[in-house]
């Protein structure tokens, strides 16, 4: 098999994952005000041409069109396409959605203002291949904004606690927190942008009253989750240790009925 075959396969199989369940409950209920954070660290302006790379349904797109920008939303799985357009009609703006794989923007060089990402180009396997392209899209002065889960806060931790009951990952793939390292973004992004800045926050999620409560939420909602289990088919001792597993860590992370998910926001300006 060749390596574009692989590559066309693996595509096809995060498209699936991101598709399966209901990623814009989680977006909506969880964490509605992380793309509002995201735009205004990047100051998006009325006017200017914004690129949302791994939009969803379009927390961050929708948050910049709401500021008078001009917003593509680009991501590679469509499904979710539709309930950020009935988002988008609910708040009375305009966002243009289309179809495209993070690692080969379908734009031409420095098409944009601002590029933004809220927690999605983290979930493309070569961050390497991502960043670049992330670069490449942003005009020279303009702004490039990242919100990603941390290795270190709740959503890291729970991909570390799903590892060892998930197929291992394509070869040259890279962990989706690692996003969340501003050591990572350096040697990512390089000197091609100037005054990089790394802080840490924390989204308060709320809603989730227990431990097995999150679980069953992400087994019915989110679509790496919902990966994992469906990979553990005819094992159910397995599945059991996972069920208790992500429960237990739930519970360890819940206090008085809140959780703090840990993310980084980094913003910075291309070279």
């Amino acid at each position: 098999m060749t390596q574009s075959v692989q590559v066309s396969d693996l595509k096809v199989r995060h498209r699936k994952m991101w598709a399966s369940g209901d990623y814009p409950a989680v977006a909506r209920g969880l964490i509605p005000g992380l793309g509002q954070r995201l735009v205004e660290a990047t100051d998006v302006a009325a006017g200017s041409t914004v690129l949302d790379v791994g939009a969803g349904a379009g927390n961050a797109a929708i948050a910049a069109a709401e500021r008078g920008a001009h917003v593509v939303a680009v991501d590679l799985t469509p499904e979710l396409f539709d309930a950020g357009r009935a988002a988008a009609r609910a708040r009375g703006v305009e966002v243009t959605w289309e179809e495209g794989d993070a690692e080969a923007l379908p734009y031409a060089d420095q098409s944009f203002d601002t590029v933004l990402s809220c927690v999605g180009v983290m979930f493309a396997p070569f961050h390497q291949a991502a960043a670049d392209e992330l670069v490449r899209v942003t005009r020279s002065g303009g702004a490039l904004g990242l919100l990603s889960w941390t290795p270190e806060g709740f959503i890291g931790r729970m991909f570390a606690a799903m590892k060892p009951y998930a197929p291992p990952p394509p070869p040259g793939a890279s962990p989706p927190p690692l996003w969340g390292s501003a050591t990572h973004l350096e040697e990512l992004l390089g000197d091609r942008v100037g005054g990089l800045s790394c802080v840490k926050e924390h989204a308060l999620i709320e809603g989730l009253s227990s431990g097995a409560g999150f679980r069953d939420f992400f087994k019915a909602n989110y679509g790496p989750t919902i990966a994992v289990y469906a990979s553990l088919a005819g094992e159910p001792e397995r599945t059991a240790e996972l069920d208790d597993v992500l429960a237990a860590l739930g519970d360890e992370c819940l206090e008085d009925g809140v959780m703090r998910w840990e993310y980084l926001l980094a913003t910075a300006t291309r070279s």
